[in-house]
């Protein structure tokens, strides 16, 4: 189940909640009961090396001309 961060627009107060994809976004905050949004982190994927298409999906270079 993913996790899913969220602040809130009054009070700052902020904390993360375990959801299932298919649960409706929070909308009030437990603290104050002010309105939340969704706090987006940055994305855990990172490309290293010299390239998928330079390594996998090139045409080959015939050396014949």
């Amino acid at each position: 189940m993913p996790t899913y961060s969220y602040a809130c627009k009054k009070c700052d107060h902020a904390f993360d909640v375990q959801q299932a994809m298919a649960d409706a976004a929070l909308t009030e905050c437990p603290k104050c009961g002010g309105e939340l949004k969704k706090v987006f982190g940055n994305v855990g994927v990172s490309f290293k090396g010299s390239g998928f298409y330079r390594t996998d999906s090139a045409k080959p270079t015939s050396s014949e001309s």
